[in-house]
């Protein structure tokens, strides 16, 4: 018996800890022509590092063979209050920086090369 509940504390203590994982959504463009979706992971646990799949989907009214779709890599962090969010976008080979700052949402620039900086809004569930 002693030697079953040993077995099952090493295996409690060295068990790996789940990430916690986030779902991102979004709106890019002047507009908000642009929908994003992500489901990103913790990349180390206890940590403020995310990264997973983005879809980027084409929702302006110019859409005539139904809407573009793109998909990517996103990597975030999150500051330690989560005032601020951080993050890197991965599309079709381009890669692309946002940074931005808590209100009621996290709202700031989304940064690609060679083109003009859009708005970009993020929710965090």
């Amino acid at each position: 018996m002693r030697a079953l509940l040993l077995s099952i504390g090493l295996v409690a203590i060295f068990a790996p800890a789940h990430a916690q994982s986030l779902e991102i959504v979004g709106y890019s463009g002047y507009l908000g022509e642009w929908e994003l979706t992500a489901t990103v992971t913790e990349t180390a646990p206890g940590r403020k590092g995310y990264s997973g799949p983005l879809t980027m989907k084409h929702v302006g009214l110019c859409t005539q063979d139904g809407p573009e779709e793109r998909t990517g890599e996103m990597h975030l962090e999150l500051s330690a209050s989560s005032s601020r969010l951080d993050a890197t976008l991965s599309v079709a080979g381009v890669e692309c920086s946002y940074s931005g700052r808590l209100s009621d949402f996290y709202t700031g620039t989304l940064a690609c090369p060679d083109r003009e900086a859009v708005p970009l809004k993020l929710w965090v569930k």
